[in-house]
């Protein structure tokens, strides 16, 4: 299956999953404007969500506005710090529910992280509503599963100078 012009595309960002994707692989940051053009392309781009995780110490602050003057709608929930001091912060389900709701609106969705727990959304997607799903991370750090599943799979790593700061 080829990409066309008047598909219509929608975005969804695990922005935890590559921040330290790339902190640990490369110590950078990665360039998310330059992913949701690279990704989007020439189609027609619906919706673009970033998904993040607010700390007590609120550093991220910037770096969400930042997203929103990217094009992204930025989605926040705050680190849930359990007695005993493990730290819980992911959005796995709000990206499943979110992705599974937009389909109705879209014929391809980008999902940029290499969280093998997306395995089943992605089989979901490609088996139940037909939309085309393309995953966006490094191969270093992305499940071998999630790789295969998906229709199409661009690796960071192979563009660092393009998509790391």
């Amino acid at each position: 299956m080829s990409i066309f012009k008047d598909q219509r595309v929608g975005m969804l960002v695990d922005i935890q999953n590559l921040y330290y994707s790339a902190k640990v692989l490369y110590q950078k940051k990665v360039n998310f404007g330059q992913i949701l053009k690279s990704g989007a392309g020439e189609r027609k781009l619906i919706r673009a969500i970033a998904y993040g995780i607010k700390t007590l110490e609120g550093q991220e602050e910037k770096f969400f506005e930042a997203l929103g003057k990217q094009g992204f709608e930025v989605k926040t929930k705050d680190l849930q710090i359990f007695p005993g001091g493990a730290k819980k912060g992911d959005w796995d389900v709000g990206i499943t529910v979110d992705a599974i709701k937009l389909t109705k609106s879209l014929d391809v969705i980008i999902l940029v992280s290499g969280d093998g727990d997306y395995v089943p959304l992605v089989e979901y997607l490609q088996n139940t509503t037909g939309c085309r799903v393309e995953v966006i991370a490094f191969a270093e750090s992305s499940s071998s599963k999630l790789i295969e599943k998906a229709d199409e799979f661009t690796n960071i790593s192979e563009n660092k100078k393009k998509f790391l700061i």
